[in-house]
Order: structure tokens, then sequence, then C-alpha cells
């Protein structure tokens, strides 16, 4: 199995600390580097020399949210190419089609029971450490 780097873009930090219990739970070793909103996350992805792995990305956001990082991500020769998996609260349907429509990876909702979260992240996480993932060479 491999480990991977995973940006998270989140702004509750009750979120976050759900997320990385669910890790610790699975037993899943991955980097996990937190962001608060978009504009954070494009600083990280414009200054860091290695791209992360993977984004799990949710779409209510301030400043910068889900729709419009992604809109941005995806116009970027360096960054299109990054899978992109929405993990939110969301199920209207237009954020849904919104969302592929741009090219995301995957869109997630994050069930209201702690051990269906759990679950959930644990059939994500298989399947991207088992996925080949496209490395852009970094000018």
């Amino acid at each position: 199995m491999k480990t991977l780097e995973i940006l998270l873009l989140e702004d509750d930090q009750i979120e976050i600390m759900k997320l990385q219990r669910a890790f610790k739970k699975l037993g899943a070793t991955h980097k996990v580097i937190p962001v608060n909103n978009g504009e954070e996350a494009l600083s990280y992805l414009n200054e860091t020399s290695r791209l992360p792995d993977l984004i799990f990305l949710d779409l209510n956001m301030p400043r910068l949210n889900g729709l419009e990082f992604l809109a941005i991500l995806k116009a970027d020769d360096r960054m299109k190419f990054l899978p992109t998996v929405v993990l939110t609260t969301s199920s209207n349907e237009k954020d849904l089609f919104s969302c592929y429509e741009i090219g995301v990876a995957g869109y997630v909702l994050k069930p209201l029971q702690y051990q269906d979260y759990v679950d959930r992240l644990g059939a994500l996480l298989t399947y991207w450490e088992h996925n080949e993932i496209v490395k852009p060479v970094v000018a």
C-alpha cells in the first residue's frame, strides 16, 4: 500500500479532526495537509515543488468556495490532473453536476453517522491507494 499525500480543503476544524480520527481508526498513515480555504490551497500548491497525490475538497468555504477553487485548479496546466474528490454535505444536484462538469474525480456525501463516514473514507482510500496517479513534471 502506498502512502498518499492528501491536501484537505476544509474550513471546519471539527471536520478536520474527524477526518484525522477516522484515518487513525482505519490505520491509514497518509500525510494530510489541511488548509482552510481555496486561497490557502492555491498558495500552497503554487509554492510547493511537490504536488499532493490527491485533494479532498469541501464545497462550502469562505473567500474562495470549492467550485471557484476547482475552476482555477482545472485551468492550470501544472495542476489540472490532480485528482480531486469532493467531500461535502451538499446533496444539491446542481453542485454535483457542476463538480463533474469541471472535472472532479469523485463526489462523496458526508454521512451523519460516524461509522458510515469512516467506511466511506476507507473505501476512498483503498481506491486511491491502488489507483495510478499522474505526477506532472514540475518545471
